[in-house]
């Protein structure tokens, strides 16, 4: 297994675990309980916010900026959508 499988599948257990820790917020009944729960999607969430960053800068990770036309184009098009 090369880095960039490694970084990738380490950066997809993140945002499995962010879902997990998300719901046992919004869950949680005990405010100690919900506090530390918290603090344990702020870790996650930094630490997937690290792991993206080193993806985009080894190459693993391409961003793209999005043209603003594209953008007006999908927005008409969901405007006709909900008429």
């Amino acid at each position: 297994m090369n880095d960039q499988e490694l970084i990738t599948n380490y950066l997809s257990l993140l945002k499995s675990n962010v879902e997990v820790y998300v719901h046992g917020t919004i869950e949680s009944s005990n405010k100690c309980v919900r506090s530390v729960i918290k603090y344990g999607l702020d870790e996650t969430l930094s630490s997937q916010e690290r792991t993206f960053n080193i993806m985009v800068d080894n190459n693993f990770y391409k961003v793209e900026n999005i043209k603003v036309a594209d953008i007006k184009k999908v927005y008409n098009k969901l405007c006709k959508k909900s008429e």
